[in-house]
């Protein structure tokens, strides 16, 4: 019975997990299809240049992300430090974006489907899709530490420099 207790306790506090960084990556989805297609309209200043409009966009969601994310989703995880926490945030979107930009590059270069719809289904909704189920991953694995993860990391990096 204690075995299904505590399979049941680690699912329920993924759960939450799961649920809060959707409220975040909602909200930084509006922010981004907002930034995306305000910048790409036709009469956007960046009309013209799809990924950069992309590129741009994505920076900024991912900056509310990042906060919304460490100060909310992941509160009760170890502190790091700013830099460190946002410098792999930052490399881990990068990697989310590169995958919304291959879904976006792939339907308006390779399929020649440039019109504003397919922009958004491509880039925004299969990309994001994509790039959230890699991000939620990395930033759980790498960027916000339990604890005792953070402990046995500094450990190994203080053991390798003697």
């Amino acid at each position: 019975m204690s075995v299904m207790r505590s399979l049941y306790e680690r699912v329920e506090h993924l759960a939450h997990e799961v649920a809060k960084f959707g409220t975040v990556g909602a909200a930084a989805f509006v922010i981004d299809v907002g930034l995306f297609n305000l910048l790409n309209s036709g009469s956007g200043p960046l009309h013209n240049k799809v990924l950069t409009s992309k590129a741009i966009a994505t920076a900024v969601a991912a900056t509310f992300a990042y906060f919304a994310n460490r100060h909310w989703t992941w509160r009760h995880r170890g502190r790091s430090g700013l830099r460190r926490e946002y410098t792999l945030f930052f490399v881990f979107n990068l990697i989310g974006l590169g995958i919304a930009e291959v879904c976006l590059a792939t339907a308006v270069y390779g399929l020649h489907q440039d019109s504003l719809l397919a922009k958004n289904i491509s880039g925004n909704l299969i990309g994001t899709f994509l790039g959230s189920l890699f991000r939620f991953w990395a930033y759980r694995r790498w960027v916000f530490l339990e604890p005792d993860e953070q402990v046995r990391s500094e450990e190994a990096a203080s053991a390798s420099i003697v």
